[in-house]
């Protein structure tokens, strides 16, 4: 697998989220609490996970154990758009801390989770971390 211009805007939208979503998840924690901090943090990070989401959609790999080039890590497309769904939804409801809990538990899934699957060794980023600077090419 090579970087295409798919991998770089997957990759670039998941390396944002990754940096957002612990702002906008701060911004709301505490007594002294941010809601316009918050709140802009939080539709960067949104936009930022349907943009890393959609574009998953785009990225196949036949080489692993897979289904039409859909890997297992393709599970958490569906397990994401849900859980944005189910966010704003627990939001329109006025239930803040189903949305939290939503938020919190699609960070650490999503970003967090398929970030460590995405650098094992035999995955592409995997690859260009421990074999480029580690030198285990």
């Amino acid at each position: 697998m090579q970087l295409t211009p798919v991998i770089a805007i997957h990759m670039t939208a998941a390396l944002g989220a990754l940096v957002t979503g612990p702002i906008a998840l701060w911004a709301r924690k505490g007594t002294a609490q941010r809601p316009r901090l918050h709140r802009a943090f939080g539709y960067a990070w949104v936009t930022l996970m349907l943009a890393t989401a959609i574009s998953a959609l785009f990225i196949r790999d036949f080489s692993l154990p897979n289904i039409a080039g859909y890997t297992p890590i393709h599970l958490l497309v569906p397990v994401t758009l849900f859980g944005l769904f189910g966010a704003f939804w627990f939001l329109a409801k006025k239930n803040i801390v189903g949305h939290r809990k939503t938020m919190q538990r699609l960070y650490f899934q999503a970003c967090i989770g398929a970030g460590v699957f995405t650098l094992l060794p035999s995955r592409y980023l995997g690859q260009l971390v421990w074999g480029q600077w580690l030198g285990l090419t």
